[in-house]
């Protein structure tokens, strides 16, 4: 950690508590905190000896208030190089739009989770080819996705859509498993949306954003007095969301003994609140999602087997982007056009170019990632179209594309002809995965899908029994 303690992080804040959180967290990485109160300290701060030594500045929009983004520019004129990030309550895109533009790295929106700040620090500040482009700047946008209007023809993302919508429906438990950015958050709003239990109570809670000491109270509640702290009743999640939905997202990061209190209470329908002496009844779906295969923690003694089997009545895994690329053109062309609609930004077109070099990264942060990419790009754009020239940081990792001999992005019907030693595929598995895309495209409705592929409802069953095919999946 020899490099990590030479860093210095200037912190520009008038809230002592959070000043203190932020030293912290920042202290486990080996930085180093100065702390200053207000805009004309910071600037005075740049031009001394220990000014000189600093790594990154982390700016509280608080202090200088609606002069935030002014004050990044005179930060960023003194000293260009250095990494700012702005921290704010304010959820704002345009907001955004102006601190990206006056020079802010990245962009944070209060209560930063700990992962964020940590992860935020490290990519502002790491020494190899630059990669701020691929900052995740997607909290500053309101989610994009709906369930009617979730974009992609993959067979396996179509089938994962099927699989949901069928799900939906019931009310049961459901678990959505894949890598982080992948869609599983939105999944579930989208299937409590399309749930008989659409205008009950509903909570989704993010296990990783909740402090380990509070998650149980924020789950099952207390009673007055149960803890040192404790000075209020709480009603939990669970006792909240009675006839209704609770998402509890990265549910992995429960504890072991709160993973066997959780499976307890689904098993029994009883809630018992810290430190009550009886529990209430109640009836609650439980969806819940993890960007780790839970069957995997278990067979490690990670994940307790009860709640497992108490959550993934039905268990649905959505695909990594990489897994289908023939879906990232139109994934850009939508998100484009929402990003388009943000306060300070205008809908704009993108090049072939753009879009060969788009779908020749793995994306390991997935969707969540492509719409921060392209979010930051048109940020910066001036024209009207955004070109291999809008990503340099994708162009430096993946080597130079040049426009004239980029081949159009064809977007098929998301059905593979071909296989990986370039000979037809059979039949029968086109007929299957073209079954799996009807679908999922129709939502798990079979009557429609009978209809719109031509054949009636009971030859269509028919044919999910033959070809092995889950009539949900």
């Amino acid at each position: 950690m020899a490099e990590s303690d030479s860093r210095l992080l200037m912190l520009i804040d008038d809230e002592p508590a959070q000043s203190r959180l932020i030293t912290a967290l920042a202290a486990r990485e080996g930085w180093r905190t100065l702390v200053v109160s207000d805009s004309e300290t910071a600037i005075a701060t740049l031009g001394t000896r220990q000014g000189m030594q600093l790594s990154a500045i982390i700016l509280d929009q608080w202090v200088p208030g609606d002069d935030a983004c002014e004050l990044i520019r005179q930060l960023k004129e003194r000293r260009p190089g250095l990494p700012i990030l702005m921290l704010t309550a304010s959820a704002s895109p345009l907001l955004a739009v102006e601190a990206m533009r006056a020079g802010a790295n990245d962009y944070l929106i209060k209560p930063v989770a700990p992962d964020r700040l940590m992860q935020a620090l490290r990519s502002a500040t790491k020494q190899e080819a630059p990669r701020d482009e691929l900052q995740p700047l997607t909290e500053k946008l309101s989610p994009l996705l709906d369930f009617d209007s979730m974009i992609g023809t993959a067979p396996n993302f179509r089938a994962a859509l099927a699989k949901a919508a069928k799900a939906a429906r019931g009310h049961g438990s459901v678990l959505i498993e894949g890598e982080s950015g992948t869609g599983k958050e939105m999944l579930l709003r989208a299937m409590h949306a399309a749930s008989p239990r659409a205008k009950a109570p509903f909570r989704l809670i993010n296990a990783r954003g909740v402090p380990a000491n509070s998650i149980e109270s924020v789950l099952f509640g207390h009673e007055q007095n149960a803890f040192p702290g404790a000075f209020d009743r709480q009603i939990g999640a669970l006792q909240h969301c009675d006839g209704g939905t609770l998402v509890i997202d990265e549910i992995d990061r429960l504890s072991e003994d709160l993973q066997a209190k959780l499976a307890e209470t689904l098993r029994s329908g009883i809630v018992r609140p810290v430190g009550a002496k009886h529990g209430f009844r109640v009836d609650v779906r439980l969806l819940s999602a993890s960007n780790l295969p839970l069957a995997d923690l278990n067979d490690q003694g990670h994940f307790h087997p009860d709640l497992l089997k108490e959550i993934s009545s039905t268990k649905i895994t959505m695909p990594a982007l990489r897994e289908r690329p023939g879906d990232i053109a139109a994934l850009a062309r939508y998100f484009l056009g929402k990003i388009g609609e943000q306060p300070g930004l205008r809908s704009l077109s993108i090049s072939d170019s753009a879009l060969t070099l788009l779908s020749a990264y793995d994306w390991p942060g997935n969707v969540r990632q492509l719409q921060a990419v392209l979010f930051r790009a048109a940020v910066f754009c001036e024209g009207q179209t955004l070109t291999i020239d809008h990503f340099p940081q994708l162009s430096e990792l993946l080597g130079e594309i040049r426009e004239e001999s980029a081949k159009p992005i064809q977007e098929g019907v998301g059905v593979m002809l071909y296989a990986a030693d370039g000979n037809l595929r059979p039949l029968e598995e086109i007929e299957a995965d073209v079954i799996r895309l009807a679908i999922g495209h129709y939502r798990g409705r079979m009557t429609e899908v009978a209809r719109r592929l031509g054949i009636g409802r009971s030859t269509l069953y028919r044919k999910l029994a033959d070809l092995g095919i889950d009539n949900a999946a």
